[in-house]
């Protein structure tokens, strides 16, 4: 079996770095042989995070619009030229079967290489409301992984299969060393009724990409 060669890009917040080590940790429990390689932006937090899960991680000088400086501003169209062009090189040397794009600004110079090189791309969108990248990429990827219903209002509805939001193992079967389930103590710290169903609601600066 020819072995499968994957990349991954994208980050900026745990938003989109937890689903994407997500996707790479099912990816090796289905296929062990399978090579991985994220892409990420310089300076992100995806750059500390990947590789304490154990991924080759390469970064790309790319940032966002910068509100409150004109003058990093006027450096954007460089940072956005350079990254396409170590975008290209990245994609020709590993050579992937597919490009998986999970938002972020390091995936829109990533996948628009891997389109321009006949790359398969994917698009996982985790939010009810798409960023900018990934509605920007929407066009030439061909299948785009949602997590809510309705995403067709943004996205090619030809194109879209609702996956829901990937979760890592290690946290949905979560256990401290001396074999206690987190949840129980959990529900001991905030004193909730174990025959209630609790919801987690957090959130992230979400605004800055769209």
């Amino acid at each position: 079996m020819k072995q499968l060669r994957i990349i991954i890009s994208g980050g900026g917040t745990g938003g989109h770095i937890f689903p994407a080590i997500a996707i790479a940790n099912t990816i090796k429990k289905n296929r062990p042989d399978a090579e991985i390689l994220f892409v990420g932006a310089n300076g992100r937090m995806e750059m500390e995070k990947v590789p304490q899960a154990g991924y080759n991680i390469q970064g790309l000088n790319i940032a966002g619009i910068q509100r409150g400086s004109i003058l990093k501003n006027l450096m954007l169209p460089f940072k956005l030229i350079g990254s396409m062009m170590a975008a290209y090189r990245i994609v020709k040397k590993f050579k992937p079967d597919v490009a998986i794009g999970v938002g972020g600004y390091a995936s829109g110079p990533l996948l628009r290489a891997a389109s321009f090189c006949g790359i398969p791309t994917v698009i996982q969108e985790q939010n009810s409301f798409a960023g900018i990248t990934n509605k920007i990429l929407a066009k030439n990827a061909q299948v785009i992984c949602t997590a809510y219903e309705g995403m067709e209002k943004v996205f090619p509805r030809q194109k879209i299969v609702l996956t829901g939001n990937p979760v890592r193992e290690e946290i949905v079967n979560m256990k401290k060393k001396d074999g206690d389930y987190f949840s129980e103590s959990a529900l001991e710290y905030f004193r909730l009724d174990p025959h209630q169903k609790t919801i987690l609601i957090i959130g992230e600066a979400w605004a800055r990409e769209r």
